[in-house]
């Protein structure tokens, strides 16, 4: 038998009955409450770092959006000094075409979401890569109002030219972090991208 575990039980039993104003022998009363319980051992185990206006009331939630604007600017800023002197005008663009050399041709409006942007702003980026030979479109059979956007052997080699500073410039973005604390960072990041990409879908 499992008798630490049932010496466990007894103990949380003890405790949930010393410590809820109503306890029940319902087992759901108990479950609700062990969860409550759980959650507010691992939050007092948590080491919270401090922050500014920490003091003053600013919440977690308040620095981590903070956070995420400010590493945006940094990236963009290490972003462009990579493509100075290329046929880049801006990091979008070389995105753009990473993203039809990971993905494949994709239509323009699959495209531009998977960029999150607004359609305006994403046929604005289109057009200009299609303007300098870096990108081709072609006509669906079945709708000729679709686009298929193509990479196209020019994309590809400028692409290619200008790779090792794109990754530099990532790299720098994230310089301080060591590989484990960029696995974890990669979780949480795409745990919030996809919790938002369910709430905003069809909103781009």
């Amino acid at each position: 038998m499992l008798y630490n575990l049932i010496n466990e039980l007894v103990t949380l039993v003890k405790t949930y009955e010393n410590s809820s104003e109503h306890p029940t022998e319902d087992i759901f009363d108990f479950q609700n409450w062990l969860n409550g319980h759980i959650k507010s051992d691992l939050k007092k185990s948590v080491k919270e770092p401090n922050w500014e206006g920490k003091a003053n009331g600013r919440s977690a939630d308040s620095v981590i959006n903070t956070s995420l604007v400010h590493l945006y600017r940094y990236s963009k800023i290490h972003s462009k000094a990579a493509i100075a002197d290329t046929m880049f005008s801006t990091p979008d663009e070389f995105i753009y075409l990473i993203n039809l050399v990971s993905g494949g041709s994709m239509s323009k409006t699959a495209l531009i979401k998977q960029n999150i942007h607004e359609k305006p702003v994403g046929t604005l980026i289109i057009n200009r890569l299609l303007s300098k030979g870096l990108i081709e479109q072609q006509s669906v059979d079945s709708d000729k109002r679709s686009k298929i956007i193509h990479i196209t052997p020019k994309g590809l080699q400028h692409l290619k030219e200008n790779m090792e500073n794109i990754k530099l410039a990532s790299a720098n973005v994230t310089e301080p972090l060591s590989y484990v604390e960029k696995m974890e960072l990669i979780t949480l990041m795409l745990k919030l991208e996809d919790f938002h990409a369910v709430q905003s879908a069809g909103k781009f």
